[in-house]
């Protein structure tokens, strides 16, 4: 991409990005390090094996819903960052106070993603495990500090270079959570009375029930985990923060890719995860808590597990650092994208240093997400109800407000009722959907009374601006090629392809081998990191031959 993130106006037809793209970005950036983690949690947390399978089912299947049914329509309807729809909404002096709680909010985030990252890469120089809030090793501070450094060097080249990496990462990285998780089910069933095999699904579930998801009366269970599924990543869909990527989506149904994120990088990524904690606590005798993710994923592939979970971070803390630099961006529509971005990431590779995250992670993510979704309903109410109502749209601007109260009022007001049902007994997760209801209802009420019910002189001239920008973005597309996950590759792309899927499969099948009882463990964690190299190299070239192929295209 150019050096043009069309930060403040739509998106041109001539740069709008191909599927495959969106499908490497959400399948990259949701198979991260911090799902180890989140699925270590989820074993600490007591719940059955029954309450894991399938409220994370359903809670991923409400969050791809979310994505592709509200965040991607607009984006797409828009071609607009959240940033800039929302000043057309509510006016410059809403967007500066959004803006800065968004982006500090995200800079924590990746900052967490680079944490995760420094706790492989602090296995390597045999640092101690660092699960407080604070860090209790100098050296991991130097450490946290390099892999910043190189996730911010990624972020600031703007979101095509953080999707083409996501692109080549994303296939290796899921099939070392999968092989993570097969290499360490043989543990388990070692330790498991009664069971022989796991050739059948009642001896992986009594494995499952014994080491794992144990049921141990837990006042969380099946609405709790369906619950933190769908707001985990709250703040991207139903906050609407990922127009900022789907704006660049060719169609709106673009956001159906999202289920790779949950279903691959939420759904089995967690599972495994949970597989590789159980089964690594096992085998140093301690709690699950104790454990970084580092540690688990050195003891399920060795080397190659610290170099999945250095990946896994930096897929993720790459396109939020991105999210983050156009948040402040925003501020000023003077600064550069790129100066903003690298300046956001050096503060979050100082927040990284203080490794919260392995204690207070998923009731950030869910105080993240209920915080900017008053917003995101603001920007709902006002882009779908207003129109069926016979609202004007952006009466806010067209009245010339530097910023919309009501907005405001909203999102302030939303809050403190998300506090009080939290006070009352509400469980932080389920504080979503009554926090919508509320913002939404409060907005249309004080909106209208402010004057969105009003016909204004300049309404009929931007709308009919708008229609001609989308009559000329369908004539344009209609001339572009047909959209597609692939396309006729060069001879040194198709090579080069086939080459990175031996690799894998070089990489799977000593898994299973391990699984069987054929090949020991220590063998299959010194065997891995060699077809991995060859996946990388590979991968790049396959990267850049297409890359190159589709010079000047979109």
């Amino acid at each position: 991409m150019q050096a043009s993130e069309f930060d403040r106006q739509p998106v041109a037809p001539e740069r709008l990005e191909p599927a495959r793209r969106f499908a490497g970005s959400y399948a990259g950036e949701h198979v991260a390090g911090t799902e180890f983690v989140i699925g270590a949690m989820f074993v600490a947390w007591g719940v059955g094996t029954a309450d894991i399978l399938q409220g994370l089912l359903l809670g991923n299947l409400l969050a791809v819903l979310t994505w592709a049914w509200v965040c991607a329509p607009i984006a797409v309807d828009t071609r607009l960052t959240l940033y800039a729809y929302l000043e057309k909404i509510a006016g410059p002096g809403t967007v500066r106070l959004y803006s800065v709680v968004n982006g500090v909010l995200f800079c924590v985030l990746a900052g967490a993603m680079i944490t995760v990252s420094a706790s492989a890469v602090r296995v390597l120089f045999g640092l101690p495990p660092q699960v407080h809030w604070y860090p209790t090793d100098p050296g991991f501070i130097l450490v946290a500090l390099v892999v910043g450094a190189v996730v911010v060097a990624i972020a600031v080249r703007g979101f095509t270079r953080v999707a083409q990496f996501a692109e080549i990462c994303a296939p290796w990285m899921i099939l070392m959570f999968l092989l993570g998780a097969l290499v360490l089910l043989p543990t388990l069933l070692a330790a498991t009375p009664g069971t022989e095999n796991l050739g059948t699904l009642e001896a992986l579930r009594q494995v499952a029930d014994s080491h794992i998801w144990r049921d141990t009366g837990s006042e969380l269970g099946f609405w709790h985990v369906a619950a933190f599924a769908w707001i985990c990543n709250l703040a991207m869909h139903g906050g609407l923060s990922d127009m900022t990527i789907l704006r660049f989506a060719r169609s709106y149904r673009y956001g159906y890719f999202s289920a790779l994120g949950m279903f691959i990088g939420h759904y089995l990524a967690w599972i495994c995860a949970g597989v590789m904690g159980a089964s690594a606590a096992l085998i140093l005798d301690t709690s699950i808590t104790a454990l970084d993710a580092g540690e688990v994923a050195w003891q399920a592939l060795g080397l190659g597990g610290i170099l999945a979970v250095m990946i896994a971070g930096w897929t993720t803390s790459n396109p939020t650092i991105y999210r983050a630099g156009l948040a402040f961006q925003s501020l000023n529509p003077h600064w550069r994208r790129s100066r903003v971005t690298a300046v956001v990431g050096i503060v979050t590779t100082v927040i990284a240093c203080f490794p919260f995250v392995f204690t207070r992670l998923m009731d950030f993510v869910g105080i993240m997400g209920l915080t900017l979704s008053p917003v995101g309903a603001i920007i709902v109410a006002e882009h779908w109800l207003f129109p069926r109502l016979g609202w004007t749209r952006y009466w806010s601007h067209f009245q010339g407000q530097f910023t919309n109260w009501p907005a405001v009022t909203t999102w302030l007001a939303s809050l403190l009722a998300a506090w009080l049902l939290h006070s009352a007994g509400l469980h932080l997760y389920f504080l979503l959907l009554p926090t919508w209801l509320i913002a939404t209802l409060l907005y249309c009420i004080l909106a209208w009374r402010a004057g969105a019910a009003r016909t204004y002189s300049q309404a009929e001239a931007a709308e009919t601006a708008e229609s001609q920008r989308k009559a000329r973005e369908r004539e344009a597309l209609a001339t572009l090629p047909r959209d597609a996950l692939g396309g006729r590759a060069t001879t040194t792309g198709r090579i080069a392809g086939l080459i990175a899927l031996v690799a894998l499969l070089a990489c799977l099948l000593p898994g299973l081998a391990v699984l069987t009882g054929r090949l020991s463990l220590d063998s299959f964690q010194t065997w891995l990191i060699w077809p991995t190299l060859v996946y990388f190299v590979s991968a790049t070239c396959w990267a850049g031959a297409h890359r190159q192929r589709t010079a000047g295209a979109p």
